[in-house]
Parts: structure tokens; sequence; C-alpha cells
């Protein structure tokens, strides 16, 4: 059993707390689900033909915190952690040069930015343009998209864990 440390969301909280919440009791599961295990886990693949592991899903989730918060509120042109583009998988998912300490630090400064500019923003309505869309997004929808893309990593990030040494739950 992974020692769970996460701090769980409200029940009962505003709309913007509440988002902020949930996203880094996600933030803080896929961390717990990384904890304990050496670079060689981290990079274990979860069955061929698929490149994923836990190390590329944080590599992954660096990329998706710079491309809707960095991306879509201050630089459209901001380039990605590690592919051209939001969705070229397979830079990001390539963790196998990769180390914890390289894709941690990425993954926690794009954590550590996005919670800036959300903070920074006057409200859920504030605007920003998403740049593979050249259309207008709400903070509120790039909360809740973001939100989205933890939720079902994390369940892919269950599934890895227990694929590496059994480690089941939270």
């Amino acid at each position: 059993m992974i020692n769970d440390d996460r701090i769980g969301p409200p029940l009962f909280a505003p709309e913007r707390e509440m988002l902020r919440a949930y996203l880094d009791f996600h933030r803080a599961t896929l961390a717990m689900k990384c904890r304990g295990l050496t670079d060689d886990q981290l990079r274990e693949r979860s069955m061929p033909p698929s490149t994923l592991t836990l190390l590329s899903l944080v590599r992954h989730m660096a990329e998706v915190e710079r491309t809707w918060f960095r991306r879509v509120f201050e630089d459209q042109q901001a380039p990605m952690v590690w592919s051209e583009t939001m969705f070229d998988f397979q830079a990001a998912y390539d963790a196998s040069g990769s180390s914890r300490a390289e894709a941690f630090a990425a993954w926690e400064a794009e954590v550590a930015h996005s919670r800036q500019v959300e903070a920074a923003l006057e409200s859920l309505d504030a605007r920003g343009v998403q740049p593979r869309w050249e259309e207008e997004v709400s903070l509120r929808m790039v909360m809740l998209h973001v939100l989205l893309e933890y939720g079902r990593h994390n369940g892919h990030a269950d599934f890895l864990r227990e694929g590496v040494d059994g480690v089941v739950g939270a």
C-alpha cells in the first residue's frame, strides 16, 4: 500500500475553490501512483505494443498543464516541453531516456506555473485562446478539461502501478 497523504477535496465549496481542490487532488494522485518506484520501474511499459509508462504519463501531464494554462492564457507560441505539438504523443510518451528527476521537475514546474496563471485570472469566465482551435475558451472550461485529463490518466496509472509491483487502490 502506498502512503496516501493527499488532501481530499471539500464536499461543499464555491465553484472555483472546488475546481482547484479537485485538480490538486488529482495532481497528488498521479504523484502518489509513482511514489517509491525506481526509474526503471517508472519506465516499465503497460504491454506491447504500447509505450505507455508511469513516467510517460508524468511527461504527458506536463505537456497538458503547459498547453492548457500557459499557452491559452499567456503565450500561444510557448514551446512544448518535449514535443512539437500537444498531440505528438510519441515524443512525450517516449520516456525510455528520461528519469524521475527530469520528468517530475518539468511536471512540477508546469503545475506551479498553472497555479500562478489560474490565481492571476479574475474569474472562471476569464478568456484565453486555445491555439490549436484558434478559439476563445474560459478558465472554467480549461480547469474542467485538465481535471478530466487527470482523471483519465490516473485510471491508466492505477493499472500501470499494479503491473509494476502489484500495488492497487486510492
